[in-house]
């Protein structure tokens, strides 16, 4: 589904925030990272890229790190991930990783560049807060986020 064609057929979820989304087809293989800021329902901006050898989890983190550096910091702001596994890296693992000198007890920590860089970026912006949707579920802005994403993929 086209950016266009998800206004036009999701009406479902947050219309005030931040959405992010990041794929990649096949996995590991081209990817794409999308982002939209919409308030009350309007687009004040967003932003896609490609990557043409990357992950889903390394297109989910560029598409929250680029969204967190569009974002001012001075506005109260909910960024959304579907992705469970970026939001308890940021929010949960990270900082506890950071003080062991960034080991893991699992070994070695995927993405780490990229895991600190939006670390750093959250910091920077406190009044940003990260939270998780539900995939798939018709949340529109979500999906829109999806569609942007896949354009990338689509040009990898």
């Amino acid at each position: 589904m086209t950016p266009e064609e998800v206004l036009e057929t999701q009406f479902g979820g947050p219309e005030t925030g931040v959405f992010t989304d990041g794929s990649c087809e096949p996995n590991p293989g081209p990817g794409g990272w999308g982002w939209v800021w919409v308030e009350n329902g309007e687009i004040l901006d967003q932003g896609h890229g490609r990557d043409p050898d990357t992950t889903n989890n390394r297109m989910e983190l560029m598409a929250l790190i680029e969204a967190f550096k569009a974002l001012p910091a001075d506005r109260d702001l909910v960024v959304y991930s579907d992705s469970q596994l970026c939001v308890k890296t940021i929010t949960l693992w990270a900082p506890g990783w950071e003080k062991r000198g960034w080991k893991r007890k699992g070994g070695p920590i995927k993405n780490l560049e990229l895991v600190q860089e939006l670390l750093a970026l959250s910091r920077a912006k406190p009044r940003i807060r990260l939270e998780w949707i539900r995939a798939h579920e018709g949340a529109r802005w979500n999906e829109y986020a999806d569609a942007l994403a896949a354009l990338g993929t689509a040009r990898s």
